[in-house]
């Protein structure tokens, strides 16, 4: 068995993957169906020409454009649905996945209690069928004003133990710090709900402090630019701090300039806490089973190193003590099996 198929076949856990980027073409194209809207293409092959990453810009075009196609809560259900398949497709046995509720409940009147029952019957659904679950980080998108956020907060905070796992912080870094919303972090904090920020990504380590001093962020999303400071790497690296990288999305946002440039190896070399995953998968034209194959291809990592990211994920997702036990003893147990036929 070669490194490629052990790869595809191996169990794994994604942590950083937004449901809303998550949208493949064929989804997307019924939806449009439909609800009568006009998309640039009217095949799967040209909306993933369009879906190309272009730039900032049209990334934000694409995001708008599906958040019109979702029109009620039955099309919020099919896109958990389709998106809980392509995990099972990939052997993602667990996701934690950043949901947008404001954006549906601003823009169209979706009751935030409405839009998590049609995800929980997702769910239920693909435990059921297709043996993978995920759970939800609800995020606050860093352009919507402080108060309203304490909404998105009350929400999160409503739903945890029901298919919510962390309250998040998404969208724009530039001029909008993290600091902005700590009353709504302090809120959730406060009856046991946990925080999980992006940060670190378009901004540098500055935001990455912000988001551990003002969100006491368990995990952090993205984190790639603290190695632009060293006092923040010796603070990473012995909190042991997770980071969820996503390397193809840093290329495609001009993070860094090309994958041979990506600091991976870097990172790991530095003893920091890393994890791998996908972030908005169509849309960089990868996937979470892309980015361990590129790791291994780019950064010639070996079979033993990339479960090893598996398991970091697996050991800092924020599934009960005992569920995580369970799960790394299971993924070791599949592993052993498939490193047996490494050729």
């Amino acid at each position: 068995m070669s490194i490629e198929s052990i790869i595809r076949a191996m169990p794994k856990v994604e942590l950083h993957v937004h449901l809303e980027g998550a949208v493949r073409p064929a989804t997307l194209l019924q939806l449009a169906k439909r609800h009568n809207i006009e998309l640039p293409a009217d095949n799967v092959e040209g909306i993933q020409q369009w879906y190309t990453f272009r730039d900032f810009p049209h990334f934000v075009e694409i995001y708008i454009k599906i958040s019109d196609c979702l029109k009620t809560v039955d099309d919020i259900e099919l896109i958990a649905r389709e998106f809980l398949a392509g995990q099972a497709e990939q052997n993602i046995v667990y996701s934690e996945v950043t949901y947008t509720a404001w954006t549906h409940y601003i823009r169209k009147g979706m009751a935030f209690e409405d839009q998590m029952a049609a995800i929980n019957r997702a769910r239920a659904w693909a435990e059921a069928e297709l043996g993978v679950t995920m759970n939800l980080i609800i995020d606050i998108p860093r352009i919507m004003p402080a108060d309203e956020a304490l909404l998105v907060a009350d929400w999160a905070i409503s739903a945890h133990g029901n298919g919510v796992v962390a309250l998040g912080l998404g969208g724009p870094e530039v001029d909008n710090p993290a600091s902005r919303y700590k009353e709504s972090f302090d809120r959730a904090w406060a009856v046991g709900l946990p925080c999980i920020l992006h940060a670190g990504e378009t901004v540098g380590p500055e935001s990455i402090w912000d988001a551990l001093e003002s969100g006491r962020t368990l995990r952090i999303g993205h984190g790639v630019r603290c190695l632009e400071d060293p006092k923040l790497v010796d603070y990473l690296r012995e909190k042991q701090i997770p980071l969820e990288v996503n390397p193809t999305s840093n290329i495609c946002l001009g993070v860094f300039p090309s994958i041979e440039e990506h600091p991976l190896p870097k990172l790991i070399a530095e003893g920091l806490y890393v994890t791998l995953n996908s972030d908005d998968p169509p849309m960089f034209n990868t996937t979470l089973t892309d980015e361990y194959l590129t790791a291994a291809r780019v950064f010639e990592m070996d079979v033993k190193a990339l479960q090893g990211l598996v398991l970091n994920a697996v050991r800092v997702s924020l599934l009960p003590a005992d569920q995580r036990a369970k799960m790394e003893a299971d993924f070791k147990s599949a592993f052993d099996k498939l490193n047996a036929g490494l050729n």
